[in-house]
This record gives structure tokens, sequence and C-alpha cells, in this order.
């Protein structure tokens, strides 16, 4: 079974009850600071001209494999092009990639999941094996299949990412409809005359997706994660692209005597799938108070 944060969150209990506010007013420290980092990555993929004035995409020779200085605060890369500048352009297009394949992958967990949970015992029956079957294989392989498949690029490396999410969303959202199939309000609703599917929409569905949230943004992390993975292995985001694990690609050959290529995207990865982890973690825990 693959080991990743979706079982840890789904062993935090989460309740239904208090409005969200009160959850946000009482986040801990760390909980505001990564929000903070989140909301920061945000900005520049929304307005990158925010925080820079040089083009990501501007070759200067003569500025081939500047130390970082105040001229350029990350340095420079083997194209005279100023890492800053990439790193926060690069968050447009590794953010957009993590929340796709995060939201390509709760969809069709949601699709399995119901099945498994309201269409009866042999469909249940027959989910449960096929997602057992995905869980036999680590998410980044399933990754690299689907890839070696249909090829390489921004659109198939985020539907990779996203069926390659979607079996562990897809066990918690089976698990939560169990219950939720079972409760008061369901049979209530089944009584005054709702159909099944009309019940799953009106009632389960928005219970589900509400237990679930935590869940979804510590994908966006992860997803973050394993699409920087495959455009490092060259099956993403291919050079000069400015994207994180592009990046690390490009600058592996210059580490020894030009180490900030690579370290800082890398450390952008790091902070956006570290910030989206604590704050999966601490929101139940705020929700449940």
């Amino acid at each position: 079974m693959r080991n990743t944060p979706l079982a840890e969150a789904s062993a935090t209990p989460t309740h239904q009850q208090g409005p969200p506010r009160r959850a946000l007013r009482s986040l801990p420290a760390a909980g505001w600071v990564a929000a903070s980092v989140l909301v920061l990555f945000s900005l520049a993929a929304a307005w990158p001209g925010l925080f820079t004035r040089y083009d990501p995409y501007a070759i200067d020779p003569a500025a081939a494999l500047l130390a970082p200085s105040w001229a350029h605060l990350f340095g420079t890369d083997e194209s005279g092009r100023d890492v800053f500048s990439r790193v926060v352009y690069g968050a447009r297009s590794s953010l957009a990639i993590g929340a796709g394949a995060t939201l390509l992958g709760m969809f069709l967990a949601i699709l399995l999941g119901l099945t498994a949970a309201f269409c009866g015992r042999a469909a249940d029956w027959s989910v449960s094996r096929f997602l057992e079957v995905l869980f036999a294989f680590p998410g980044i392989v399933l990754a690299l299949v689907f890839i070696a498949l249909v090829g390489s690029g921004p659109v198939p490396m985020t539907i990779a990412v996203g069926i390659a999410a979607a079996p562990g969303y897809a066990r918690l959202i089976r698990g939560h409809g169990l219950v939720v199939r079972a409760s008061g309000y369901m049979e209530a609703a089944r009584v005054l005359g709702d159909s099944l599917p009309s019940a799953v929409w009106r009632h389960a569905l928005p219970n589900i997706l509400s237990s679930v949230f935590v869940v979804a943004t510590l994908g966006v992390g992860q997803a973050v994660v394993w699409a920087s993975s495959l455009s490092y292995l060259g099956l993403g985001v291919s050079p000069p692209a400015a994207e994180w694990g592009a990046m690390l690609n490009g600058g592996r050959n210059y580490i020894a005597f030009a180490w900030w290529i690579t370290v800082f995207p890398g450390l952008a990865i790091v902070l956006v799938a570290g910030a989206a982890t604590v704050l999966g973690r601490v929101w139940p825990s705020r929700r449940a108070q």
C-alpha cells in the first residue's frame, strides 16, 4: 500500500459543526505561517510582475552563472537568465499543475467512491478490488505508465498525476460514503421521496466533500512534488520553460559550482509542499474545537 498523507489525514477526526471562520481564528502560529506561504506563492502565480522586473526567458550570455547578489537575488543560470524571476514565474505552472491534478483526482475519486458506497455490494466489491490493484503500485509509477502511453507535456502530466492521486481519495470518499449512507438524514430523505441520486447529490455529497477538504489541501502539495519529479525526469514540462522541476533538471549539471540554479527552485517545492502539509494537518484539529 502506498504511504501517502491521505491515511494520516483520514485518521484525524473532523466535525461538521462550527463555522470555518472560527477554525481560521484559532489557527496556531504554524498554520498562519503555512497559509501565508501559500498565499505568497499564489500571488506570485497570479501576478508575477509584482515580484520581479526581469523577463524569465531573457538570455544574457555575458551574465551567465552569476552568484546571488542585489542585482540578481537568486543569481543567474547558464544562459544568463535571472533565477529569481524564473522561480516566481514557475509558481504559475507548478501550482496550476498541482491544483489541476488534485481537482481531477478528486473528480475521479468522487465517481469511484460514491459508486462503491451507494450502488450496492457488487459495485462496492468491484471498485474496491480495482483500487487494491492500483494501490499495489506507487503513485509516481502510475503517472510514469500513463505518460509512457500518451506522451509528455503539461497536460498529460496533469492528467497522470491526477490519476495517480485518485485511488487514495476514492478510498477515503468510499469510507465516508458508507457512514453517510447509514445516517438518519439519508434515511429521512429517502422516506420523504427523494430518489437515490437526488439524496446523494443534495445530502451525501456536501457532507463527504467537507470531510475530504483537508485531504485535498494535502494533495496539492503532493501533486506539486510529483509533477516536479516528472519534469525533472524530462517527462513533464521541458526546458527552457519556467517550471520548478524543469529548472532542477536544467541546473543539475552545474550544481558543483552554481548551486543556486538548483537550490532555489528546490526550496520553492519544499516550501509549497510543506506549507500545504502543515495547513492540512492543523486545520482539522481547529475545526474540531
